[in-house]
């Protein structure tokens, strides 16, 4: 768009470059695409995009979205694009998702070691980190209004038909990577949906003009 780029970690950088949108299949661009226009209409009207990546727990698919969307609105130079994450309960960020993030080229610090304990997640020398830990979607540290709600898990997107202050609610669900924990294939697993999201995130800010 304007003014200087962001200078992403050269890790993040390479593994952006290893992405393979062309592999979308049609019937997930469509699903895409109404995210694609909430941040499309925003940029054309000079408005802040804000957008809110909702899960159940808020512990997994959530948070990969928000650093992904984070990352991917820098890399396109995209401005003024404000990524959150809540669930319909709190938990907390599950420590193979901030693993999965530092094996992609992010640094992550942990910065409270309680039950729900809070990340300082940065994919930029110059660029705010991204504060990651478990919080219901109408949490303080949540926007209020004006944003569009992202429904990342069926579950929650059936159990919350409503979402006050919510502009637009997009339901892109992915697959639960819980389902491979304490299992031989749970990091594979973790890294696949990462990618997946990344990829799909990608698309999605490469469409924007």
């Amino acid at each position: 768009m304007n003014s200087t780029k962001t200078k992403l970690f050269s890790e993040i950088e390479n593994t952006i470059k290893g992405l393979q949108p062309a592999s979308i299949p049609e019937e997930r661009k469509t699903i895409l695409q109404p995210l694609i226009d909430f941040i499309q209409h925003k940029v054309a009207h000079q408005q802040e995009i804000r957008i809110n990546f909702i899960c159940t727990h808020n512990s997994r698919r959530s948070h990969l979205s928000q650093v992904w969307a984070q990352t991917m609105a820098n890399y396109f130079n995209i401005k003024n694009v404000f990524c959150y994450s809540g669930g319909t309960e709190a938990t907390a960020l599950f420590p193979m998702v901030a693993e999965t993030l530092r094996n992609s080229g992010f640094q992550i610090q942990q910065i409270s070691k309680n039950e729900n304990p809070v990340y300082s997640i940065k994919y930029a020398d110059d660029e705010h980190p991204i504060i990651g830990f478990s919080k219901k979607l109408d949490d303080e540290f949540n926007p209020k209004s004006n944003f569009a709600a992202i429904m990342t898990c069926s579950q929650a997107d059936g159990g919350c038909p409503f979402i006050a202050g919510a502009e637009k609610r997009i339901p892109i669900t992915f697959e639960d990577p819980k389902v491979f924990d304490n299992t031989a294939q749970q990091a594979e697993k973790y890294k696949e949906r990462s990618l997946q999201i990344a990829t799909e995130l990608f698309y999605v800010f490469s469409q924007i003009n």
